[in-house]
């Protein structure tokens, strides 16, 4: 694959008193794939995914994102710089319409406060913009629909759109599939399958049909160190990944 990096870790380090959860990560992420980040549980993916969105900082390492060392920029900075992820960029408003809360996120990406909901109602530009976001997720025909009466996967969709909202680089998702029935996590496999191109897709996800199914490239966290990096074929076959993670008996269709 011939795209430039997006995101660049190095020599990542996170510990909780004696535990290290990060131990010195390496990783890059390349403009325009979907890379997924996989591993058994407790191996660091969450403690990884919050080191990249902000939400805690390294003890050592740096973090460079689109040509900048955020390592330590605050996360409404990274946000503004185009690292948004999912659940964190806003929350959903359960007693406002699925479109008022696309409303609401394109006006703070715009640069407004979300605090006062009003005046973008009075934005035919942002809904129209709100409207877009809603179809891109498949929510075109929810727009009225309170947000706290959408089903648990179109909340999850919801969560999606108002993340693409502020038009982001790359979109962290943390397990975007869990507590889905299979149809549900048909339609949101198909979603992030269509933003393939438009924007940069990191995930971390336990779903390994999925994974396989979405990913470009995947990384495997195993103790808070990547033990291999590759793309579905190479993952799939890596003895290490395998023993760790995979298991002996992981067939093709997994």
């Amino acid at each position: 694959m011939s795209h430039s990096t997006l995101l660049q870790l190095d020599g990542l380090v996170k510990s909780y008193g004696g535990l290290r959860a990060t131990d010195h990560v390496c990783l890059s992420v390349l403009s325009g794939e979907i890379h997924a980040l996989i591993g058994p549980n407790g191996a660091g993916k969450t403690t990884l995914i919050h080191l990249i969105s902000g939400v805690l900082a390294p003890d050592a390492g740096r973090i460079q994102f689109d040509g900048m060392d955020i390592t330590r920029m605050p996360i409404h900075a990274r946000v503004a710089h185009g690292l948004a992820r999912s659940f964190q960029i806003t929350s959903i408003f359960n007693r406002l319409s699925v479109l008022d809360n696309l409303a609401l996120a394109v006006q703070a990406h715009a640069g407004h406060s979300m605090n006062f909901w009003r005046p973008a109602r009075g934005d035919a530009g942002r809904y129209a913009q709100a409207f877009e976001v809603a179809e891109r997720v498949g929510l075109g025909l929810q727009i009225k629909q309170l947000a706290g009466a959408l089903s648990h996967g179109e909340q999850r969709q919801l969560e999606v759109g108002l993340a693409l909202a502020t038009r982001p680089k790359l979109l962290l998702l943390d397990e975007p599939m869990a507590g889905m029935g299979p149809d549900e996590s048909e339609r949101m496999l198909c979603l992030l399958q269509s933003l393939r191109g438009e924007t940069t897709l990191l995930l971390v996800e336990h779903d390994m049909n999925a994974v396989f199914r979405l990913a470009d490239r995947i990384s495997t966290l195993v103790s808070g160190r990547v033990i291999a990096c590759g793309t579905p074929d190479e993952i799939r076959q890596h003895p290490e990944v395998r023993l760790a993670y995979l298991g002996d008996d992981e067939k093709a269709t997994a």
